[in-house]
């Protein structure tokens, strides 16, 4: 009985059937985003020759959505059932990438096509990442949310460091469009497997005529709220605002200033990213033995000390700086996402989930066209040297929020808000 139970443990959520399903989706769903993250900034450099700001513009554009859409979506989320958005959603990414190697089957591909297939995928993004968010813990039990989330975040680690290698052997090899036409199919595959869910979704209960101004409120109102869950947002905002200065030109700073082909991005972006898989694999000890708050606030820390060893990249040996950085960075920051994203989801009452997700989505995921934008003219006027340094010091810095916060002198995290915190009911 101990060795069936001790398996059972093991095996946890993935034999639960429909969580599997989900888990499989998100699987494939998280390899095509991947391959897009190395393959359309190196199909605008290599095949459109595209500037240092049209590259930047293109992750600017990816996240843009969130600012302009992200609150509202989390109110409409709270108001329907999530799976068939998570399916519409990708579908309607699949045929948008899928346009691009049509397009540049028959020549007619441009930089201008790009921007649109970019913009219109990152607003079907927020519908589908704020669906995600809301519809975990309608599928399963709350006590069973860090190992949903962990498993979940398991599948981003496993993307982040299979798909960087892969997608710069096919660029090089085939083109940038072979691709994203990978993408594409991904997204299609992912919605095959939502489809195929068994459990029903109860639709909402609105208890009153829904105003959208007064719902959004009431999310913004939770998190602002709660000491706690404000300062991880602060913290997530800062990092992601910092973060995008760099991801915005690293591809470009690699293949032009260190003279890396896409094949020895891809590999290098691999052996970074391993430490992502590490991440995802002990985020749930590590939150277990150190205590959620503690685990949180070790890992913004160290996640800020990696980013000042980025600036220090260059040819030739100098390229361990970076192997270093990537991997203590890309570990960190899944540490970080698992405990942030389970601790949101077990202190919201079920009716605003849907709202904090989009609120916490919109100041961490908003800030990165502010941060791509900020990147691409800071390369352009100082360069990359100087970019790379101020996405350091801002990530450096970021870990502030929760080191002047209630977090500092807290083990585990809090289980349920305060009672002012929750909100009152719509009326």
């Amino acid at each position: 009985m101990p060795a069936e139970r001790s398996a059972t443990r093991r095996a946890g959520l993935l034999r639960h059937g429909d969580f599997r399903r989900l888990w499989l989706a998100d699987v494939l769903s998280q390899f095509g985003n991947r391959i897009s993250v190395l393959a359309v900034p190196l199909l605008a450099t290599t095949t459109l020759q595209a500037s240092t700001f049209q590259v930047s513009l293109l992750r600017t554009l990816e996240t843009a959505a969130y600012l302009a859409l992200g609150l509202q979506v989390g109110a409409w989320c709270d108001r329907l059932r999530c799976r068939p958005v998570l399916i519409a959603a990708d579908l309607g990414r699949a045929a948008l990438l899928a346009s691009v190697p049509v397009a540049w089957a028959f020549g007619a591909l441009t930089i201008g096509q790009l921007l649109v297939v970019v913009l219109l995928t990152g607003v079907l993004t927020v519908f589908f990442d704020v669906a995600h968010q809301t519809y975990l813990p309608r599928l399963i039990d709350r006590e069973r949310l860090l190992e949903g989330n962990a498993k979940l975040q398991t599948n981003l680690s496993v993307a982040a460091v299979t798909a960087p290698g892969l997608t710069g052997y096919l660029v090089q090899v085939f083109g940038g469009p072979i691709a994203i036409m990978g993408n594409a199919l991904g997204f299609l595959w992912s919605a095959g497997w939502l489809g195929r869910i068994g459990a029903d979704e109860p639709k909402p209960i609105s208890t009153a005529r829904p105003r959208l101004r007064r719902e959004i409120g009431e999310g913004l109102r939770l998190v602002a709220g709660h000491p706690a869950l404000r300062a991880i947002c602060a913290t997530g905002a800062t990092a992601s605002l910092f973060q995008s200065v760099q991801t915005s030109i690293v591809v470009v700073f690699l293949n032009r200033e260190v003279g890396l082909s896409p094949g020895s991005i891809g590999l290098l972006s691999t052996t970074t990213l391993v430490g992502a898989l590490a991440g995802a694999l002990t985020a749930r000890r590590l939150g277990e033995r150190l205590g959620q708050a503690r685990a949180l606030l070790l890992a913004a820390v160290l996640f800020g000390c990696c980013y000042l060893l980025f600036p220090f990249t260059g040819p030739g040996w100098r390229l361990g700086f970076y192997a270093v950085a990537g991997f203590g960075a890309s570990l960190t920051v899944i540490v970080l996402n698992v405990l942030s994203v389970s601790f949101q989801q077990t202190v919201t009452p079920e009716r605003l989930r849907g709202r904090v997700n989009a609120t916490s989505r919109v100041l961490m995921l908003g800030a990165i066209p502010v941060g791509s934008l900020l990147g691409g003219l800071l390369a352009t006027a100082a360069g990359f040297h100087a970019a790379l340094w101020v996405a350091a010091a801002g990530n450096f810095a970021s870990a502030g929020w929760l080191l002047f916060s209630p977090v500092r002198r807290m083990r585990d995290l809090p289980e349920e808000c305060e009672p002012a915190e929750r909100g009152s009911p719509s009326s």
